[in-house]
Formats: structure tokens, C-alpha cells, sequence
């Protein structure tokens, strides 16, 4: 009896492979109060290192990984969105939405190294290894500043076609970026600098975070309406839609255990999705995290996801300046989470 079991167990584990039976228990491991003032937007983490950088309104906060303790900061990056990070080149890209710029610094000492010019309000960034280039992308301009990664110089402008959110790299010289307010991916060369396509994502409203799984070529676009949209990333074609929680702003893509992350910050939960094949996807575990962690970082090197959040006090009533007035953050509430398997 005992020997059919086993080979009952093994036989599981063949059909389904490892990550459902070793990543379907993500829990919260550590909730760290970091407080300070702010609100936030993208998360980093250096994978060599651990840090965790975390954008804070006027700065970027640095935290350790396993503690989620401060080990440093980097200043003046007025309205700071994202972080890329260029381990080869031993460099950190911020991008300022409010200063119209980007800050490079040392990914060793966090000192301040440069400043470029970016577009109007510059979001998401990105560093491409295979050109050693750095793309920002400017929400309100809607286009996209290049820099060289080694000079810090810029290369280029590229013109699209609406508002672009979160963007991904292959790795091969292509760069694929959400442009949320026409519910559509654009492929970009970044070599030449040419947007080369634009895909439709049929069902997916407002496309906000994105996540790339290079080996199988598939982009994952989490949309409002609770909605994931997985893309072949050569023909444009929608392979497959995966039903996430509300309010996804972020998405992440393990490797090694083919798991598909959103972080819903709406119904404060952590979607995590399964890849049975590249066309193929299933939904293994809703994990509880907290309202408003909406945006987050993976670490590839161990599989721990990182989100932020904050206590949230009464939402003011709408005003012909602000119809949709955001409720405002309490004072000293700001919390990192840390999820593990």
C-alpha cells in the first residue's frame, strides 16, 4: 500500500510539475511599519543584494530584504515612479514624474551619479541589456525617452500612440510596453528605436502592470474588470485570460516555479496563477494581503514577493477640481509585506 502511494505522489508530480505542489502556500512571512510620509508607486529588488528600493513621493527608500529594516536612501527624485536596475553596469534609473528627468545612481554606494532630461511626466522605466539602454516612459508627453545606460546621454525618442504604463524587455533587443488608454501592447526595436507593432488586447480595459515570460515568449497585462491578458509576444495574439482580483497594478513572472503573480490592490489580494503550458494557465492561490497594496517586486533569486500599503483615512467629498478625490494616507502607517512559500 505504502509503495502505491508513493507512486501515486510521483505520478502527480509528473502531471502537474513541482510549482503546484511547492508555491501554492504563499503567506505572509514579515510585516514590517516603515512609516514616513507620501504616498508610492513601483517597487525594485536587486536579486544579488536583496534591497529592496521602494519609491516615496520625493525619494527613493532602500530596504533590506529579509528584515525590510532601512539601509538606505536616495533624494531629490521629485514625484518618483519606478526604479530599473542595471546589475551589469553596476547602475541604478529612477524615473521623476513631477521633475520631467531621470537620476542615475550607483547600485553599490545609492550615491547620485546623473540627471537626464526625460518627457512629461515619466512612469514606468526600464533597462534593455541587450542594448545597454534605458526607456522611460512618459505618461503625459506619450512617448518615450532612451538613454544610453553607459553614458547616461540620450538616444532617442519614440512617439506612441496613448498613455503608456508598465513596460518588459526579452532580453533579445525587443521592448513591449501597455499603453492603457487604448487597451493595447506596442513593440518596440531597441536598437533602431522603432515601434514595429501594436496589438489589441481584446477584454482587458486600462492595462496596467506587465510581465514577461521570455522562454515561452508569452507578455502577461493585468487590466481592470479582473482581468489578465496573456499575449504571444512575436504574433500578437491573444493565447489566453485569466480572472485575478480587482484592482491589479503590478504583475510578476517567476522562472523557476512558472508562476504568474498580480497584486490587486483594490480587494487586497495576491493572485497567483500557474503556467500548466504556454497557452494554458490556472489559478492555484488568492492570497490576503491588505487594501491598497497594489504595486510589487519579486525576487527571483528565492521567490519572496514584496508589496506596500498604508492605513487610509475617510475619502474626502468630490469637487469639480477633484472628482475623484483620494482618501488620504495616515501619517507613519507606510508597511512593507513579505510573502514567501
Amino acid at each position: 500500500m505504502r509503495r502505491k502511494l508513493v507512486c501515486m505522489i510521483l505520478a502527480m508530480a509528473a502531471l502537474f510539475g513541482p510549482a503546484s505542489f511547492a508555491a501554492t502556500n504563499y503567506h505572509l512571512v514579515k510585516r514590517v511599519t516603515v512609516g514616513g510620509d507620501g504616498g508610492w508607486d513601483y517597487l525594485a529588488v536587486d536579486p544579488e543584494t536583496h534591497r529592496v528600493f521602494v519609491s516615496r513621493g520625493t525619494h527613493v527608500l532602500v530596504l533590506d530584504g529579509a528584515s525590510g529594516e532601512p539601509v538606505g536612501d536616495i533624494p531629490d527624485t521629485p514625484g518618483v515612479h519606478g526604479i530599473a536596475l542595471a546589475a551589469d553596469l553596476g547602475k541604478g534609473f529612477i524615473s521623476n514624474g513631477r521633475g520631467n528627468s531621470i537620476t542615475t545612481f550607483d547600485l553599490k554606494s545609492l550615491k547620485v551619479t546623473g540627471q537626464t532630461p526625460a518627457g512629461e511626466n515619466p512612469d514606468a522605466i526600464l533597462y534593455d541589456r541587450a542594448s545597454h539602454r534605458v526607456f522611460a516612459f512618459n505618461g503625459r508627453s506619450k512617448d518615450a525617452t532612451v538613454i544610453d545606460g553607459k553614458t547616461g546621454q540620450s538616444a532617442g525618442t519614440i512617439a506612441l500612440p496613448g498613455k503608456p504604463e508598465f513596460a518588459v524587455a526579452d532580453g533579445k533587443g525587443h521592448v513591449y510596453v501597455n499603453i492603457e488608454d487604448r487597451n493595447s501592447v506596442v513593440a518596440i526595436d531597441s536598437g533602431s528605436l522603432k515601434a514595429t507593432a501594436t496589438w489589441d488586447l481584446p477584454g482587458c480595459d486600462s492595462p496596467t502592470g506587465m510581465a514577461m515570460d521570455t522562454a515561452s515568449r508569452r507578455l502577461f497585462s493585468v487590466c481592470d474588470g479582473k482581468t489578465m491578458a496573456v499575449t504571444d509576444a512575436d504574433s500578437g495574439k491573444q493565447v489566453a485570460k485569466v480572472t485575478i482580483g480587482e484592482g491589479p497594478d503590478a504583475a510578476e513572472f517567476d522562472p523557476r516555479t512558472q508562476l504568474v503573480f498580480s497584486s490587486n490592490g483594490r480587494d487586497g489580494t495576491l493572485t497567483v496563477v500557474r503556467q500548466d503550458n504556454p497557452d494554458r494557465y490556472t489559478v492555484i492561490q488568492s492570497v490576503e494581503t491588505e487594501r491598497g497594496a497594489r504595486t510589487m517586486a519579486l525576487d527571483p533569486s528565492n521567490g519572496n514577493v514584496y508589496l506596500v500599503t498604508a492605513k487610509f483615512g475617510e475619502r474626502p467629498a468630490p469637487t469639480a477640481e477633484n472628482p475623484r478625490p483620494r482618501p488620504p494616507i495616515i501619517a507613519g502607517s507606510f508597511t512593507l509585506l513579505i510573502f514567501a512559500r
